[in-house]
Order: structure tokens, then C-alpha cells, then sequence
């Protein structure tokens, strides 16, 4: 049987040190040179969902409880749950695992069609004032939550998962898959100034380990 490789949308120009195959996918756990922050980190390669249905209070998405309110986010360190509106949800998987999609039609696997990037660590929201007029630093939202709206032009759900007077942070972004490199391409351009660098999965997961400790 024929095993097909799968890719990610986006390229660093970076060198890998580490990497692991994961599901016929080369995985980046480090490079070589990642710096001191702000980083970007690609997730490609973590299980995301789509979840509608007319009732959404209704799900527990792997025994977490639905948020109620729209933009409101649940996150337990392994899942993320990200309530769009009254009947659609994201769920993103971001540790090591993720469960088989539940027999329900009102699930989709939509880690094929969308780029998620991870962005965070010092001068994060330095970062993102320059991409976005979205307020990623709403004083008056507890964190973690969802804002919908153009990043880099573009249609995109952002998740900010940590934010701090300093401007640093991070957040999750998640977009069409088509728009990858074009997104990549504008937001190390815009993060030249502040030393921005790729990061692999090791320096993601020890930032939301400390995040839910």
C-alpha cells in the first residue's frame, strides 16, 4: 500500500535541528537558531475540527463544557474549544494526540483546508498592531478568547491565549490553507523588526504547558 506524504502549507526559511514523522508528516520540534522571541510557530499538523449544529449547548467536546457566549474559548492544555457563534464551534487538538472524530454529522475535519499558526513570546501584540486593527488586547476580554475579522487582509479566526501589558503573549491563527504562504510571507516581513523567528513544537508546548500550571 501506497502512503501518502502530507505537507504543510508553509515553509520557513529556517534549518530544522530536531524533527519527528508523525501520520506520513515530517514534524519541526526545533530549529536550529530560534532566538529569544517573538516566535512563529506551525501547526499544520495539529487535528482540527468543525462542530455545528442548531444545539450547540448540547456537546461536550472530549468532556470539556461548550462556552455559551460567543468568542468565549475553553482550553485544558490538550483541547481548545473556540465558540463562534450560536451554532458553530472550533475545536482545536494541540497536544501530542487527538481523539477519532466522534460519529456525529455535525463534525468536520478541517485540518486540511486551514493553516494554523501559532505567534507568541515578547512583543507579540508589537507584532500583530501591524497586521490587524482587531484588538487583540481588549482590556475588558479574559483571556482565552476569539475575535473573527481580516488579519493581513484576510478572513481569519484568531484565539488570544495569553496577553500582557508588556505586549507580550500569544495567540493561535487560523485561516484557508490556500492563503499560507502569502500569510507567512507578510507576517515575517512585518516581524523583521522585532527579530520574529520559527519556533518548532518543543518551544509552542512549553509555552501553553505554563500557560494552564
Amino acid at each position: 500500500m501506497v502512503e501518502i506524504r502530507r505537507e504543510s502549507p508553509v515553509r520557513f526559511d529556517a534549518l530544522p535541528q530536531k524533527t519527528e514523522v508523525r501520520d506520513n508528516r515530517t514534524v519541526i520540534l526545533e530549529y536550529a537558531e530560534e532566538g529569544e522571541g517573538p516566535w512563529i510557530t506551525d501547526l499544520a499538523h495539529k487535528i482540527r475540527w468543525d462542530l455545528q449544529d442548531s444545539g450547540m449547548d448540547e456537546h461536550a467536546p472530549c468532556g470539556l463544557t461548550m462556552p455559551v457566549s460567543f468568542g468565549r474559548c475553553i482550553f485544558d492544555g490538550q483541547t481548545l474549544i473556540s465558540r463562534m457563534n450560536r451554532t458553530q464551534a472550533l475545536i482545536y487538538h494541540l497536544g501530542l494526540k487527538a481523539p477519532f472524530l466522534p460519529d456525529f454529522p455535525g463534525y468536520t475535519d478541517v485540518s486540511e483546508s486551514t493553516l494554523l499558526l501559532a505567534i507568541f513570546g515578547p512583543k507579540s501584540f508589537y507584532l500583530s498592531e501591524k497586521l490587524t486593527n482587531l484588538d487583540l488586547t481588549d482590556p475588558a476580554k479574559e483571556t482565552p478568547f476569539l475575535v473573527q475579522g481580516p488579519f493581513c487582509r484576510l478572513p481569519c479566526q484568531v484565539v488570544v491565549l495569553e496577553k500582557n501589558s508588556d505586549g507580550s503573549g500569544g495567540f493561535l491563527l487560523t485561516c484557508y490553507r490556500g492563503y499560507g504562504e502569502s500569510m507567512v510571507m507578510a507576517v515575517m516581513k512585518a516581524g523583521e523588526s522585532l527579530n520574529l523567528t520559527p519556533a518548532g513544537e518543543f518551544r509552542f508546548m512549553e509555552w501553553i504547558e505554563r500557560l494552564v500550571k
